[in-house]
């Protein structure tokens, strides 16, 4: 887990502790589809599952989630975002994950994700994704 005054592991120029850290510690709800997207690259960074379960929309979130072991994610990259912002009700947010698999092996993730605003609050959660291309 990065310390607070670390910088944050979405690539972001901020420190972790005002950006992904404060979304995954449950102090502030991310304010765009692309800050959503950043803290749940995150949250696949430090293995927080209950955080990415938790992040998901309801009617697509699965039961559980077990993440790959020994997958080093080293960054992210946005390509591409359609709305999302405070004052939108959906959003879409492409990027690329780049990482490393167990064996040292890089490889990239390209998914274009579709994000939308649930609950009372209006909370920004992730609904799915197409997965553009992988290796």
């Amino acid at each position: 887990m990065p310390r607070d005054d670390d910088p944050c592991l979405c690539g972001a120029e901020a420190v972790w502790t005002e950006c992904c850290g404060a979304v995954l510690a449950g102090r502030r709800d991310a304010a765009t589809a692309e800050a959503l997207m950043r803290s749940r690259y995150c949250a696949f960074v430090v293995g927080d599952a209950e955080y990415l379960l938790a992040s998901w929309a309801s009617a697509t979130r699965p039961q559980q989630l077990s993440l790959e072991p020994g997958i080093d994610w080293r960054r992210l990259r946005i390509l591409d975002t359609v709305a999302g912002s405070p004052e939108d009700e959906t959003g879409v947010v492409e990027f690329v994950a780049h990482y490393r698999e167990p064996d040292g092996t890089r490889a990239m993730q390209r998914e274009r994700s579709r994000f939308l605003r649930e609950g009372e609050a209006r909370a920004w959660r992730y609904l799915d994704a197409a997965e553009l291309s992988t290796g």
